[in-house]
């Protein structure tokens, strides 16, 4: 193959977005699984006795939100990193892609920071 190749030197900056953001996500998710996702699968219509189950993992909440802050900062970092390494034809340079990464990184930054404000509300004693 003549020219450079789309898989190069920078294949490891541009793909390490999209697993750290899809950590970030899961790790919203699990965050958000005692108190939001419950309540979220009623408005859908999901119902069961094994909802009542989620609640287990509350005492894990604080850690599941440390872990998703961390991939959702370390996804942010190499996303906006990757962009200037892009070479033309890549992965990375591809507008779909990197859009992708973008609504997975802001929903999951939207899970953490609902699961962060319902835990932080419950506190309040309001």
């Amino acid at each position: 193959m003549i020219g450079p190749s789309p898989i190069g030197s920078n294949s490891t900056t541009s793909r390490a977005a999209l697993p750290l953001a899809l950590g970030g996500l899961s790790a919203g998710l699990l965050a958000s699984a005692c108190c939001i996702l419950p309540l979220a699968l009623a408005l859908a219509g999901i119902s069961g006795a094994w909802i009542a189950r989620l609640t287990a993992l509350a005492p894990y909440q604080p850690y599941f939100l440390t872990v998703a802050v961390v991939s959702i900062g370390l996804g942010l970092w190499r996303h906006r990193g990757s962009e200037a390494a892009c070479l033309p034809g890549s992965l990375c340079a591809s507008p779909v892609y990197r859009r992708s990464i973008r609504w997975i990184l802001l929903a999951a930054s939207l899970l953490a920071a609902s699961a962060a404000a319902v835990d932080v509300y419950g506190q309040l004693n309001l």
